[in-house]
């Protein structure tokens, strides 16, 4: 065997074992099949039951693509029911060889292969337009590409069965999601109607009945209002994060860098007896929808100037980094940071690294930044330290 035909053969292989459907495959069986034996054509044949379907061709001049034939009336067949190669030197003096169908062609000399010997798939076929017998390299490296094409085929079934299915679970998954951030919402929604009642009650005992009320119950009423109103805001925020499950995302170009500023005086102006100072970088712009990513700003802004609040003054940076080339914004604080053990449930919902008691919060805030990023696309992850502050990044692939 020639030095180019192995290298032929090798490189046919390769490609072979990367193809993931049967057109791409029938290219590149098709023209290896004729190059390797120097053939005027090529076939590929397919078996459907009792019928040679000839599916593809690379040739000198048409041949039968896209018909199809009894097994019995073919020598693709008769390769395919016998399980071997067919050697034909002529077709003239062949009893095999359908000699009317072939009278229109250039073939004179043909060589069959099975796609596989044991219950054959399938036939590559060669053809001469000059008499030709094949030899045994030329026969051994047509049925090598007929082995390894039965091996790509099964590949290839077993990767869209398989695509097949993730894509049918991946439906499910997101039906599902789906469902439940809509039960979520409404949920939410329905138990605010009794919750705001239960607020309204309480507002009225303690402005038009504390004086019926001993020390102790207007304690216990003051505390049903603050358990009231975290119940509402916990309410608010389970809506909040099931509304951006399900909203439809509008992409444009985002001025990152206007959109931080105008977010960090709006909560600045809210936090007038706080010394609080922002450091803001160079921020590129980038595409993604305004609304959500607004959001994610104000959630990662809001947390930094919340676990800042023990601090003499609160220093935030936010800027870009690109760790391995890819661009990342970042927030980091000087605050009461975390501790990395507990990074697991840094960004589920309703899991908070802190107490009620040392930091409001309804546990919903990253969860919701968390899914933004994810429906962008992109990853968010963070570093802390307890006492030494923390850093969120984010980056997004647009």
């Amino acid at each position: 065997m020639t030095g180019d035909k192995m290298k032929l053969l090798v490189d046919t292989i390769q490609r072979l074992s990367m193809v993931r459907d049967m057109e791409a495959l029938m290219a590149i069986v098709r023209g290896a099949a004729r190059k390797l034996t120097g053939a005027d054509g090529a076939t590929f044949i397919l078996r459907e039951k009792g019928l040679c379907y000839y599916a593809d061709e690379d040739a000198i001049s048409p041949l039968w693509k896209g018909q199809r034939f009894p097994l019995e009336n073919c020598v693709s067949g008769w390769s395919m029911i016998n399980r071997k190669t067919a050697l034909i030197e002529d077709i003239y003096a062949d009893d095999r060889v359908p000699v009317d169908a072939y009278r229109p062609t250039f073939v004179k000399s043909m060589a069959m292969v099975p796609i596989r010997t044991i219950e054959p798939i399938g036939a590559i076929g060669n053809y001469w337009a000059a008499k030709h017998k094949a030899t045994e390299e030329e026969l051994f490296l047509l049925q090598s590409l007929a082995d390894i094409t039965s091996v790509s085929i099964e590949n290839i079934t077993v990767y869209s069965e398989l695509e097949t299915r993730v894509k049918e679970r991946t439906r499910q998954l997101e039906d599902a999601n789906k469902t439940l951030q809509t039960f979520n919402y409404s949920v939410s929604h329905d138990l605010k109607a009794p919750l705001r009642v239960f607020q309204g009650y309480t507002s009225l005992l303690l402005s038009k009945h504390s004086d019926g009320l001993t020390d102790d119950g207007k304690m216990l009423a003051r505390k049903m209002e603050v358990q009231a109103t975290n119940m509402n805001n916990l309410l608010t925020g389970l809506m909040d994060f099931s509304r951006v499950g399900i909203a439809e995302m509008k992409l444009e170009e985002i001025p990152m860098a206007k959109m931080v500023t105008d977010i960090c005086d709006e909560l600045k102006e809210q936090e007038k007896d706080r010394k609080i100072s922002f450091d803001i970088g160079d921020l590129p712009d980038i595409k993604g929808d305004p609304v959500l990513i607004k959001q994610v700003w104000v959630n990662l802004v809001s947390n930094a100037i919340k676990y800042t609040g023990k601090k003499p003054e609160a220093k935030i940076e936010i800027g870009t980094k690109a760790p391995g080339g890819q661009l990342s914004y970042f927030i980091k604080d000087n605050g009461d940071g975390f501790d990395m053990k507990y990074y697991d449930k840094m960004f589920g919902v309703f899991q908070r690294l802190h107490s009620q008691q040392e930091f409001q919060g309804n546990g919903v805030g990253l969860a919701m930044t968390e899914k933004i990023v994810s429906r962008h696309g992109g990853k968010i992850w963070a570093e802390g330290r307890p006492g030494e502050g923390a850093t969120f990044y984010f980056a997004l692939p647009f």
